[in-house]
């Protein structure tokens, strides 16, 4: 699963650069609220607009403090998986609850510094777990391969059939690095600039679905 990042796209033309990605299987949208993150982008209103442009399932990465209160209206509005961050929380389960009852799926993010072991006995409340591969807050940063000792320790619990979720990945995606993130055993990833700094959106969307389908050893 290829999920373009509009981090990267022209903030004011997202319906078409929606629009140009029309092969991606989810559109990943950050969440920034220059607490949790030293950043600033985009809120709900965007989001509710930009799900009225597209029928690409939405998939958004909520960079912010208060998941929990934050986290369901997004949810509410039509998102299709909602991710916040375990740092962010005292009770990761509570907030994925809610963001499933207010019916999106509930995902969980960690820093590249966050160990994953803390969170293992958790997940099976999740749908998704975003790996980050740069530090959450800004996009074009360089990808960090240390962190694939967390999606391979997860995907030895999906394959033996302890947990079913979507493994993803964020951070320094690109047709030189997505092999090596496949094959520690991603199913999604989120790319930016690999995909919006291109002349043709979708046809970079095929390319890197195709060097990660033929890198994997379980995508298919």
């Amino acid at each position: 699963m290829i999920a373009p990042s509009i981090l990267s796209a022209d903030f004011a033309r997202l319906a078409a650069e929606a629009e140009a990605v029309s092969g991606a299987d989810w559109l990943h949208v950050d969440v920034m609220d220059a607490h949790f993150v030293p950043n600033l982008t985009l809120g709900l209103p965007v989001v509710k607009s930009l799900l009225k442009a597209t029928n690409i399932p939405l998939d958004c990465h909520l960079m912010i403090e208060d998941p929990a209160r934050w986290a369901p209206p997004y949810a509410e509005a039509g998102a299709y998986n909602v991710t916040f961050h375990a740092e962010a929380t005292d009770d990761p389960s509570a907030v994925a609850r809610d963001i499933r009852a207010a019916g999106a799926k509930a995902g969980l993010s960690v820093k590249p510094g966050t160990p994953i072991e803390p969170y293992l006995e958790i997940l099976r409340d999740f749908d998704t777990l975003l790996v980050m591969s740069v530090e959450p807050g800004f996009g074009g940063q360089s990808f960090m391969p240390e962190v694939l000792s967390k999606a391979k320790a997860v995907r030895a619990l999906v394959d033996s059939g302890d947990l079913r979720l979507v493994v993803e990945i964020d951070g320094g995606i690109n047709s030189d690095t997505i092999e090596q993130a496949a094959e520690a055993g991603i199913d999604c990833f989120v790319a930016g600039s690999a995909v919006y700094d291109t002349a043709d959106p979708a046809a970079a969307v095929r390319d890197l679905r195709a060097r990660a389908i033929h890198a994997s050893h379980h995508l298919s």
